[in-house]
């Protein structure tokens, strides 16, 4: 539907949604949050800390950390390893950075990543106006419900083909609306921050084509830009009240060729996006995750050596091709971390995807780097058939002695269909936030994190996470000024 007539008919049918969703927005101040919602969004608060902290080991976190700091502003938030206080803007534009930093933070089948966004904000602005634990709560369900919703109504795969990155485009709409709660901005004036938020939004795919740093800060930008969009709304600055579906320039036309504008009120207030949150286990594209659960369980449930296999073939839907199944280059962590084939051969190899996968030193390792290049990709058409509904993958290997195995996973580990429980997302935790800080400051920050909603100020864990001290961080800081 790439054509301007069918978009304005569209747009017509569908005006005021932009209205309805803030208005649903507004709304959540006083609403009661599901249990099951709140338990999901508990974890997602546990999850983008841990990632965050060690997200602050990598260079580009460590240098929008440093610019961060030099850039300052008010006190109003805590820079998280730091113990300096800066703008809540200048904050999140480095915290959610980090969050991102090792594309091990949660995500959605609408191609988003919420967490990277909306928990960092919820913590700054949260503290500067002294919220509550529940009424942070209530902010971070607007923000994963907002960001989810107005993915899906740009219709993700389509919007992916045209080069979009999701966190990008629709994480300014999530801060916005995050920051909105927590304000308690009126329905009139949430949907200008919403309209604010959506005439900065970006975010460009083209990371993958030299394995840039730009992918990393799409979180952080998109959490200050949206901060400052509410702020401003605020201060009576007034945005595009119909920026989802305005005929002209309306964000949703201009996202993609087929756009899904019902999807932004469709279940508002009944169905929770947050409750289909992924956490990950592997610290890679989730993309890719079910076909790394697929190998990994035929190499364990056949005892297979690797030498013991001729080819390697990985059937994905074609949006996943186009994302992550291009020849491995070796020439980035980004872009081995984007690889399907060095995915799946680093996950042969080692048995796992984690952390010491995708370091400078192992993406370029001779033996991983010819077994990825024999990694064959292909587009399976039962998978792509079910995408992006189901996340699913095939991998079947060719054994030497002419045998054929083959697993078709659907619910990688980590999907809401087969989630990882709070005890696993914990111990993910302090496995990422004791490679950072050390266990005894993790453990602190973990007791705090997990009884956030039930706090009555965000202020002791903020003064952890900004006390907290990451080694070498402050003499990156120190060399960048």
């Amino acid at each position: 539907m790439d054509d301007l007539a069918t978009w304005k008919d569209l747009s017509r049918a569908n005006r005021g949604i932009t209205l309805q969703l803030a208005g649903f927005i507004a709304s959540l101040r006083e609403r009661a949050i599901p249990d099951r919602t709140r338990t999901i969004l508990a974890k997602a608060v546990v999850d983008a800390i841990g990632c965050g902290l060690y997200g602050l080991t990598t260079e580009w976190g460590r240098i929008l950390h440093a610019f961060a700091a030099e850039q300052g502003g008010r006190p109003e938030a805590g820079l998280w390893a730091s113990g300096q206080r800066v703008s809540v803007a200048h904050s999140v534009l480095a915290s959610a950075t980090a969050i991102h930093s090792f594309d091990f933070d949660d995500h959605s089948r609408a191609k988003i990543h919420p967490g990277a966004i909306v928990v960092p904000l919820a913590l700054a602005l949260g503290e500067k106006v002294g919220a509550d634990g529940e009424l942070v709560l209530r902010a971070i369900a607007a923000g994963y419900e907002t960001m989810n919703r107005v993915s899906q109504a740009a219709n993700p795969g389509r919007a992916r083909m045209r080069g979009w990155h999701l966190t990008g485009t629709c994480g300014t709409f999530a801060a916005a609306a995050t920051a909105s709660v927590l304000l308690r901005l009126d329905a009139e004036t949430t949907a200008s921050a919403l309209g604010l938020a959506g005439t900065q939004s970006a975010g460009l795919w083209a990371f993958t084509s030299d394995g840039s740093m730009s992918k990393r800060m799409h979180p952080g930008k998109a959490a200050q830009d949206g901060v400052n969009a509410a702020l401003l709304a605020q201060r009576g600055f007034i945005g595009p009240r119909h920026i989802l579906e305005a005929e002209d320039g309306g964000f949703l036309f201009a996202m993609s060729d087929s756009p899904r504008p019902d999807r932004i009120t469709a279940g508002l207030g009944t169905v929770w996006h947050s409750d289909f949150t992924c956490f990950k286990p592997y610290a890679c594209c989730g993309s890719n995750h079910a076909c790394v659960d697929a190998v990994l369980e035929m190499i364990r449930a056949h005892r297979l050596a690797v030498g013991d296999v001729e080819r390697v073939v990985a059937g994905i839907p074609r949006v996943v091709q186009t994302q992550t199944g291009f020849p491995y280059q070796a020439d980035s962590v980004l872009n081995a971390q984007m690889s399907l084939q060095y995915n799946i051969a680093v996950a042969m190899l080692d048995g796992q995807a984690y952390l010491e996968q995708f370091t400078p030193e192992r993406i370029v390792e001779p033996k991983v780097v010819a077994l990825a290049r024999r990694v064959e990709i292909e587009v399976h058409e039962d998978v792509d058939r079910a995408y992006p509904e189901v996340y699913g993958g095939r991998v079947t290997l060719v054994l030497k002695d002419g045998t054929t195995v083959s697993r078709h996973v659907e619910y990688s580990r980590g999907m809401p269909e087969n989630p990882m429980d709070e005890q696993e997302v914990e111990r993910k935790f302090m496995s990422l936030a004791s490679a950072a800080v050390g266990a005894g400051q993790a453990g602190r920050i973990l007791h705090e994190a997990v009884r956030v909603f039930a706090a009555p100020s965000m202020a002791p864990l903020n003064r952890l996470l900004a006390g907290c001290s990451v080694p070498g961080l402050a003499e990156t800081g120190e060399a960048s000024r």
